[in-house]
């Protein structure tokens, strides 16, 4: 028996895309000699549909879509991910589940059930756990389908005294399928891995694993499917931030043609670096635009996001706006227009002293004699909000958020200043992150201008302004940050660690206090694992100093 792995990167509720898709792969895996075409979990409607789950209409566009892909099953089968109707009157309308598609008709329903509701997961919402489990029998094999999670929450759902692979292990199948929607983080690839692996081992059975690839809105797929034997050991790995199809050749014992491979693990910035590439990409392919705008500053966090919107977009789809204040040094412009020089992309150069002055004036009978402060330099960044939107509307761009993890994190950013923006292309990046994203995109030549970033980061909003003026050094901030925010460790369990006990609490509170910010932020493109936005859900109003 022949099987296909099609890791494709699907746009949600877009059925035409996606149903051309896995016809052209059904008829690729028909020239390949194919037997069997395995696509990803809700590959059908992508992931994640959300809300999209409770219009009947979007559920019928996909039973019409899987009946379209059945007429193309005469000579192959598949196993194809999509929501189903609950025929049952108790719990929730839908499941989430695959259809085994056979000779044009559905052979078998797949049922997902260990449904997880964590970080940016939330299929409790919409699906019914599956509770009953039977493999699916294809060319005289029993093959035990699994839906994602359903391989990984190994024994620790207190709903299930047993896995669904504990139940099917007892029909004695001989090949283990799992598809997945398995979004990427930095650190995610070695976990899967190695999880995987140990299914294979503990089943004993060879496994086949398929993921999505692409980007929806801020999650970003990784695709990276896996084969392994029945011994867990890595026998493939399908590519990285890109589609990819595969044809395995199964004996009824194991995969045939295949050695033992080791996991080819990238360095943490080289996964950042291509997954925002790939974040970029699909979040304008899929919205429908083209070209971008951002406001470069000469600073580091500007000039990463230029350059990965550069190579994502293109230099000629890319407008940087230099938007020089009264209080922007000369070296500042220079290496503004040294990233520009660099990389070719288009520029406009606007100053924004009268603006602001204008501002000041106007609002001078009101402020009276009150000393400047971070009202005026708020003011400078609104202007510059103002000129970036003003070039969106008029001529069609879409604005890039330049901002970083770190100060996304302790609120040190302007609401509709330079915190606009349509995506968050850096937001869970933190700045030490940031300085080596720069070396990585340098590693060839040079395209960050060398004194971007080995100068002081400065918003430069007053005179001789530098970051570290506010914000202890990032170093530090950012250990506390990961502790507090990836880590969910306690300001005790911090300080606990040797840090200073007032700079661990001044941190934290930045952080909660500046959830408001943070609210009204565009969507982040998720690379961490645990990023802003909807993986992370806190109070605004609420009062814990942790």
């Amino acid at each position: 028996m022949k099987i296909a792995l099609a890791q494709l990167n699907y746009q949600i509720g877009n059925f035409e895309l996606n149903t051309k898709k896995i016809i052209e792969s059904l008829e690729k895996g028909k020239a390949a000699g194919a037997d069997l075409v395995v696509f990803a979990e809700l590959a059908l409607c992508g992931y994640p549909p959300r809300d999209f789950l409770e219009f009947d209409e979007f559920i019928e566009l996909c039973e019409q879509s899987a009946q379209e892909i059945a007429a193309h099953t005469q000579d192959i089968a598949c196993i194809i991910g999509l929501p189903v109707k609950n025929p049952q009157v108790a719990g929730k309308d839908l499941f989430n589940a695959a259809y085994f598609i056979e000779k044009g008709e559905v052979k078998a329903v797949i049922k997902k059930a260990l449904l997880p509701n964590y970080d940016i997961f939330d299929e409790y919402r919409y699906f019914e756990p599956a509770l009953t489990f039977d493999c699916v029998e294809f060319m005289g094999h029993k093959i035990a389908v699994t839906i994602c999670e359903d391989l990984w929450n190994i024994n620790d759902n207190p709903l299930y005294v047993s896995n669904p692979m504990d139940e099917l292990i007892k029909q004695q199948p001989s090949l283990m399928i799992n598809i997945a929607a398995s979004p990427f983080s930095y650190l995610h690839d070695d976990e899967r891995v190695e999880i995987l692996a140990g299914n294979a081992k503990q089943y004993q059975l060879p496994l086949l694993y398929v993921n999505q690839v692409g980007a929806q809105t801020e999650i970003i797929f990784d695709g990276g499917s896996l084969a392994f034997d029945q011994a867990g050991n890595l026998l493939d790995e399908m590519a990285y931030f890109k589609e990819d199809f595969k044809v395995y050749e199964f004996d009824g014992k194991g995969l045939v043609g295949l050695q033992q491979i080791e996991h080819q693990a990238l360095p943490d910035v080289a996964q950042i670096h291509d997954a925002l590439i790939l974040g970029i990409q699909d979040y304008f392919k899929k919205s429908g635009f083209s070209k971008a705008v951002l406001g470069l500053s000469g600073g580091i966090d500007s000039a990463i996001v230029c350059a990965l919107a550069c190579r994502a977009l293109g230099p000629e789809n890319v407008m940087a706006v230099l938007m020089p204040s009264k209080y922007s040094t000369d070296h500042s412009i220079d290496d503004a227009m040294d990233l520009v020089n660099n990389i070719g992309c288009m520029h406009e150069v606007i100053p924004i002293k009268d603006a602001a002055d204008a501002f000041d004036q106007m609002m001078a009978p009101v402020f009276k004699d009150l000393p400047f402060n971070v009202t005026e330099e708020n003011i400078q960044a609104r202007c510059r909000g103002i000129i970036v939107m003003a070039m969106s509307n008029k001529f069609g761009y879409i604005v890039l958020n330049t901002s970083n993890k770190s100060e996304c994190a302790v609120g040190y950013g302007t609401l509709y200043g330079d915190m606009c923006g349509a995506i968050g292309v850096i937001g869970d990046v933190y700045k030490t992150q940031i300085f080596q994203l720069a070396r990585y995109i340098n590693k060839d030549r040079e395209i960050i201008p060398e004194n971007t970033i080995v100068k002081p980061p400065s918003a430069e909003l007053r005179p001789d302004q530098k970051d570290s003026d506010s914000l202890p050094d990032y170093d530090q901030l950012d250990r506390i940050l990961q502790l507090y925010i990836e880590q969910r460790q306690s300001s005790r369990a911090i300080i606990a660690q040797g840090f200073d006990e007032a700079l661990v609490r001044k941190v934290i509170k930045m952080v909660n206090n500046a959830e408001f910010k943070r609210y009204q932020t565009p969507p982040i493109l998720r690379v961490s694992p645990k990023a802003f936005g909807m993986g992370r859900r806190m109070p605004l109003t609420g009062k814990y100093l942790s």
